[in-house]
């Protein structure tokens, strides 16, 4: 073909009307996704949508540069609309010519270019037009490819002017219903429920509208009428996948993430492999996971409350600070139920019985508690993964144990767990056992005098139990 022919190719080309006259998007901005959502189209929508998404197909093939693989998908579109559109089929066909003209050009094939060049002159000639007429199945094709490609508002205006030709056509009010509702997701655009009830109107079998639908009742808190329609939609289409993953999103909203997840592997069953499916699966997987979570520790801290209610109670009866109860019994009687010296000191078997399952309680409440920093403490312990971690924890434990008043409610249990991490076991006990009796000093059994010497009792002595061999701090870990 000589120079001056590719010369007019390239003047005529631009007035045709198909994919590459659109404007669509940069030829490296189509993601994975939407070549994937066109595969499942093609598959699952009637044969007579299937041309409009190979078309779209081709061009996304053509824009990855695999043009040979585009022509294919053209030739697929060609022959359903010779078989589906036999009453315009030049009409229908004048998008695939227009992109079939493009890619030969591309691949330098300028003769077979031409030829489709031709086909579009030909149907056009009979409406006064060399390359380009207006007509709402145009305008169709237009709009439900911008809607592929997330094109809402260029989509509405494409359904609304081919309704103008055409009221009462299915596809057109369908076309429309649904970019409305996309166009819905924009706050500042809220359009009520007409369009969809229309399109349901004039095509009853389109079962993707009804979930739309389900989904914006949703949202107006018409939720159980929503639910209801999505139940009858979910029995006539059972394997549409489109239906399957709008209906998990009405579910995840109501917060059935079961229920969502159970319509997504559906769904997965008909497009195995399909990568945006799996990435919603494994969302809802782990919202469900933060939910069930979120339920337990909820659980966890209602039955902590409880129990911190009833120890309080308990407590003011025996005569103790209920201020200090929290973290003094807790941190004290845990501590003195780990040493078993405690007990076998010579009580009343009545005395000895009811101290025993005093601290067996609230060793209990303990091990449920993250309140104390003494609890902290031990946590930071366990995971510290080197042994300058650990150190560090424990110089930070013993500047945190020597730098608190003498008076302060838990000094000895801290100067015992410092003695503790250093080996010291007895002066370990000692502390716990100084702690747990100042703390039933005043108690109306005087069980207190138990645990601590003559002078101690009588003249409320807080000196040190000296430690040895413990580092010197040098700094707080983060938490």
């Amino acid at each position: 073909m000589s120079e001056v022919t590719k010369n007019s190719l390239e003047k005529i080309l631009p007035q045709l009307k198909c994919h590459f006259t659109w404007n669509l998007f940069k030829e490296d901005s189509i993601s994975r996704d939407l070549e994937d959502r066109v595969y499942n189209q093609i598959e699952f929508l009637n044969p007579e949508f299937k041309a409009t998404m190979y078309n779209l197909l081709a061009y996304i093939k053509h824009c990855k540069g695999h043009n040979e693989a585009a022509l294919e998908c053209l030739q697929q579109a060609e022959e359903l609309i010779q078989q589906e559109h036999t009453g315009q089929p030049e009409i229908r066909s004048l998008v695939t010519w227009g992109n079939f003209a493009w890619v030969y050009y591309h691949m330098d094939r300028l003769s077979e270019a031409q030829i489709y060049v031709d086909k579009v002159k030909q149907a056009c000639k009979k409406f006064s037009n060399p390359y380009s007429i207006e007509c709402p199945e145009l305008d169709c094709e237009e709009g439900w490819t911008r809607l592929k490609c997330g094109r809402n508002e260029r989509a509405k205006v494409c359904f609304q002017k081919a309704l103008e030709e055409k009221p009462n056509n299915p596809e057109f009010s369908s076309g429309l219903a649904i970019a409305m509702y996309c166009l819905d997701e924009n706050p500042q655009k809220q359009f009520p429920v007409n369009a969809l009830m229309q399109a349901i109107e004039l095509d009853p079998d389109n079962q993707y509208v009804k979930v739309l639908l389900a989904l914006k009742l949703q949202k107006t808190n018409k939720e159980a009428e929503g639910e209801q329609l999505l139940e009858e939609v979910l029995e006539k289409a059972p394997c549409q996948t489109d239906v399957l993953r709008s209906a998990a999103k009405f579910y995840r909203k109501k917060g059935d993430l079961d229920k969502a997840i159970e319509l997504l592997n559906r769904a997965l069953k008909f497009v195995p492999y399909n990568s945006f499916l799996c990435h919603q699966i494994e969302w809802f997987c782990k919202a469900k996971n933060k939910q069930i979570h979120k339920r337990e520790e909820s659980e966890a801290i209602g039955n902590r409350e409880k129990y911190a209610m009833e120890h309080s109670n308990e407590v003011i009866v025996e005569g103790l600070d209920p201020r200090n109860a929290h973290s003094d019994l807790t941190e004290c009687l845990e501590a003195q139920a780990r040493c078993p010296t405690a007990l076998s000191k010579e009580l009343p078997d009545a005395e000895r019985q009811r101290l025993r399952q005093r601290s067996c309680n609230l060793q209990e409440y303990h091990e449920k508690s993250e309140d104390t920093a003494a609890q902290h403490h031990l946590e930071d312990l366990s995971v510290s993964k080197t042994p300058t971690e650990k150190e560090e924890m424990k110089c930070q434990l013993q500047n945190l144990s020597e730098n608190l008043p003498q008076n302060a409610s838990n000094s000895w249990y801290l100067r015992g767990l410092n003695h503790k991490l250093n080996g010291d076991l007895l002066q370990a006990t000692a502390c716990y056992e100084r702690q747990l009796g100042n703390l039933l000093r005043n108690t109306p059994s005087g069980i207190g005098s138990l645990f601590l010497s003559t002078p101690e009792h009588e003249e409320g002595s807080e000196e040190m139990v000296q430690g040895t061999g413990s580092p010197t701090p040098r700094g707080l870990p983060s938490p």
